[in-house]
């Protein structure tokens, strides 16, 4: 149970005593020890299965029980090679199952580790990013807006810390924190200084000390009580069984009449009962959904190179099926490296040099050099410094940033005037702040100035305020100009809103900055209660300047957005910018063409959703929007018919990434919260690994298809043989342990490499795949029976020479299973693409699959050649006479293949390669 009452009721020095810690936080050699004591801070899952227990797991179907008591059976009565080789065959079926399965099992726990949440810590007096799960009591965690709470901790500091407890308690009202000490029969619901697991910062920041962790924790009482988690199967494997389901029974219908119609064309009882059994193991695909599973982590962990982590493994199938991306700007299309480049001050223009975060660069006015310590240029710098949570660094001889880029780029510019945050936060301290959030659109802080310089405006508490120019103007009734605070008239305003347009023209981002005096005692008063009155002091302000910066577009997004254009993919920019810079960077990236529209927030509000969806086609760029829009884009889209990827990085992005197709967060900027509500994460925030993504996506689904293809035609060929020959010849042309072998190693290896074939270089030149049309569709069917009718075609050409030839039983049936077993590498080969020749995509540009089909090749030679194994499988060696026969044959199911190919693109010549169409098998 967890230690109730004893960190709410104590002061924080007496907390920090009891749980043996400073403010400079634990260290790194006591939290091992702590983590040792009270382990992991995770939550107990259902206990895995052992590694014994899933191998045993795999002879537990019907089937095998069904092959195992055959084995007994035939042990019974004399027939010892029988019993052995069944035996032999269903271990080598059981280890094969385990080793995908395995695979698949790590796959998961990769991509759960992948995925784990990251907390933010002091340890050994350094802030630390260090995974939530190795978190212990003691820890100090920093908390932000946006943040995932990842422990039961005591607030130790807040700034208008509001937390989002509705996970717990159902409320969806944020709940203000406060570090006061609360009485011991405070119930657990109104402990307003403590945090808990699962909740998030839904206001402000600040700081608190890991009480309990893992089961200990609220959450992880309620977790106990409500039982150990269990693991939802994905869409994807249900539609797999499903499909195996139906193919099961459809097989054992077949199988049980054949098997009766054996018995009365006088095969022996027993013979047809194995032969049943070993035929219905053959058709059934059971291992599809682990072989599915294992072709999904590995390709999800080839997004994870490509810098794009999805969370869930369903979301691949959405990822090929994607046709609208919206994404934010700043970051994701840009470079993330703002610069401040242009600053307008006492009705004044300078230019700032230097590029990037060194602190480097100088100030001119024209061509005339200006100096740092200019009065109205300090003051601006200064507000810049002290409005802002940022900061930059030195590391391996790089200059780094901490926090947003557009308030460090702020922090770097004013660093080139000789003003270090560092020293400033010390000198003028900070007494609170109102947080930025994307619908105010503005930051304040109030700091205390004790400047001695009488030419200076302002002394005492101030209020600093920086954001977007429209709405810092609509605060600002005064200007600071020529050394004085004067009114605000309209005509100065005027001047100013040129300004802005004239650096938005320019592709900057335009930041303004304000201040004001304020009564200390009045504003302490009045915070008190731990609310601090926006309207009431974000008003009246003195406006000081302007700070234009820019964020260079990343070169590889203009690829990028080209390949979505090819792909049939619209690319659509969502910003906070001015419209002026957003139109103008989207035109610079290829989003808005000719025709295109661009549309304020303001203009979206206007529309009403007959109107919006009308126009949602024609708009590329969404400019000075909150959050809140991104809803409507997503329905407007969703209406049409569209599947839409969402990016984000806020809170307020979360309801939006949720109803998003495809939310994908930044991994880099992105909150906590975004990121638990999004189906992706961009570690690296860098559109080019969305389209990376989509690439791997439309791969991924591709190559399930393609082996699944592969696997419906292996098993769908070895029924009809066997149907056919027992009708037409009264034949059995496979023995039951040769067609457990045909199963073993055809179903082995060839699908395994199948699932690792590369993208070819048409595939984001396809339209995205219809939503609606499921996984297995007609196209699939037809391809996989057409291929499995071609296969026992060839089988019964064999048969019938045989026959005609006068071969012994012996020798037709070694004929036959050669040839299943050749014919089914080929095959192999068909399904690296169902487009392209496989002379287009190169022999050995998957050398998996060469590997597999030669040790494949090697097995089969083994089993004709090596005397113990024709004993146990009936086979004779075969003549060169015959294995011409038998290669030319099972060539044709190569040749046939790349005939139908070749002449589906010669009759449509001029048909787009990406249209989606399940009525037909190859598509140009």
């Amino acid at each position: 149970m967890r230690d109730k009452g004893v960190y709410y009721d104590q002061e924080i020095n007496s907390v920090f005593e009891k749980l043996g810690v400073s403010e400079s936080g634990l260290s790194s050699q006591e939290a091992e020890e702590r983590l040792k004591k009270y382990g992991e801070n995770e939550l107990e899952e259902k206990e895995k299965i052992s590694i014994l227990r899933l191998f045993i797991s795999q002879f537990t179907s019907i089937l095998i029980v069904i092959l195992i008591i055959a084995s007994i059976i035939s042990v019974l009565l004399g027939e010892l090679i029988d019993a052995a080789v069944i035996l032999f065959t269903v271990f080598l079926a059981g280890i094969l199952s385990f080793v995908q399965e395995y695979q698949a099992e790590k796959a998961i726990e990769l991509l759960r580790s992948l995925t784990s949440p990251e907390a933010t810590v002091i340890r050994d007096g350094v802030e630390k990013e260090i995974p939530s799960k190795k978190l212990v009591p003691g820890d100090i965690i920093l908390l932000q807006t946006g943040d995932r709470i990842p422990a039961d901790a005591r607030v130790i500091k807040g700034f208008n810390l509001k937390t989002d407890e509705s996970s717990l308690t159902g409320e969806s009202v944020p709940v203000q924190k406060s570090t006061e000490v609360l009485p011991s029969e405070t119930p657990e619901s109104d402990r307003v200084n403590m945090v808990y697991t699962g909740t998030s910062v839904a206001y402000g920041r600040g700081s608190a000390i890991v009480t309990t962790t893992g089961m200990n924790t609220t959450f992880g009482e309620l977790a106990g009580l409500l039982g150990t988690i269990e693991r939802a199967r994905t869409p994807l494997q249900e539609s797999l069984d499903k499909f195996g389901r139906w193919i099961g029974a459809a097989t054992l219908i077949i199988v049980a009449f054949v098997a009766m119609l054996g018995v009365f064309y006088g095969f022996p009882l027993l013979d047809m009962f194995l032969w049943g059994v070993a035929l219905a193991v053959a058709a059934i695909p059971e291992a599809l959904p682990a072989v599915v599973t294992v072709g999904l982590g590995l390709g999800v962990r080839r997004m994870v190179k490509r810098h794009a982590l999805v969370r869930k493994l369903p979301s691949v199938e959405t990822l090929g099926a994607t046709n609208v991306i919206c994404s934010d700007k700043t970051g994701t299309l840009t470079q993330n490296k703002m610069t401040v480049e242009r600053i307008c001050v006492n009705e004044q223009i300078l230019k700032i040099t230097g590029a990037g975060y060194s602190p480097e660069g100088e100030f001119f006015k024209g061509n005339v050099k200006v100096t740092g310590d200019e009065l109205h240029l300090q003051t601006l710098l200064l507000g810049a410094v002290l409005c802002n949570d940022a900061d930059f660094f030195k590391e391996n001889e790089k200059w780094e940033i901490k926090g947003d880029p557009t308030e460090a780029a702020l922090v770097v510019a004013a660093a080139k005037a000789g003003l270090r945050k560092v020293e400033l936060d010390q000198k003028y301290s900070r007494l609170g702040e109102i947080p930025f959030s994307s619908e105010r659109k503005r930051m304040t802080t109030f700091n205390k100035l004790e400047i001695e310089s009488e030419s200076f405006p302002v002394k005492g508490l101030i209020a600093f305020s920086k954001g977007a120019p429209e709405v810092i103007l609509g605060s600002c009734t005064k200007i600071f100009l020529d050394g004085e605070i004067k009114a605000l008239s309209p005509e100065i305003n005027k001047l100013i809103a040129e300004k802005v347009r004239e650096m938005a023209d320019q592709a900057l981002r335009v930041m303004a900055l304000s201040f004001c005096p304020l009564d200390e005692d009045l504003f302490l008063e009045k915070t008190s209660s731990g609310e601090i009155p926006s309207e009431e002091i974000e008003k009246d302000m003195a406006f000081l300047g302007l700070m234009g910066m820019r964020d260079p577009p990343r070169e590889e997004v203009k690829i990028a957005i080209q390949k979505c254009a090819d792909a049939g993919i619209k690319t659509v920019m969502i910003t906070g910018d001015h419209k002026i810079t957003a139109s103008a960077i989207a035109k610079e990236l290829g989003i808005l063409k000719e025709n295109d529209l661009t549309l304020t927030g303001s203009e979206l509000d206007n529309l009403g959703d007959a109107e919006f969806e009308e126009k949602v086609e024609r708009i590329s760029v969404y400019a000075r929007v909150y959050p809140t829009h991104k809803l409507r884009v997503i329905d407007a889209f969703k209406k049409k018919g569209y599947v839409v990827a969402m990016t984000g990085d806020g809170v307020n992005d979360a309801p939006a990434l949720k109803a998003a197709d495809m939310g994908i967060a930044m991994g880099i900027t992105g909150t906590d919260v975004s990121k638990e509500a999004s189906s992706m994460i961009l570690t690296d925030d860098n559109f080019a690994s969305i389209v990376a993504a989509v690439e791997e996506g439309r791969n991924i689904f591709k190559n399930i298809r393609n082996f699944i293809t592969y696997g419906l035609s292996a098993h769908s060929g070895e029924v009809f043989i066997v149907l056919i020959s027992i009708l037409g010849w009264q034949i059995l042309p496979l023995l039951a342990v040769q067609i457990l072998w045909i199963n073993l190693i055809t179903d082995g290896l060839p699908p395994m490499a199948l699932s690792v074939e590369p993208p070819d270089n048409g595939i984001m030149r396809q339209k995205p795949r219809n939503v609606e049309e499921g996984l297995i569709t007609r196209r699939e069917i037809t391809a996989g029976l057409g291929l499995g009718g071609l296969i026992a075609l060839q089988a019964l050409i064999v048969l019938t020479w045989a026959v005609d030839s006068g071969f012994p039983l012996e020798k037709l049936q070694t004929l036959i299973f050669t040839l299943v077993v050749f014919s089914e590498m080929f095959n192999a080969f068909n399904w690296r693409s169902d487009r392209y020749s496989i002379f287009s995509l190169g022999l050995f540009t998957n050398k998996p699959l060469v590997y597999a089909v030669l040790i494949t090749i090697i097995l089969q030679l083994m089993v004709i050649y090596v005397p113990f194994l024709q004993t146990a499988f009936r086979t004779v060696p075969l003549s060169l006479s015959e294995w011409g026969v038998v290669l030319a044959l099972a060539s044709t199911t190569l040749i046939s293949m790349e005939l139908v190919k070749y002449f589906s693109r010669k009759s449509s010549p001029g048909k787009n390669p990406g249209k989606t169409n399940s009525d037909h098998i190859y598509d140009f």
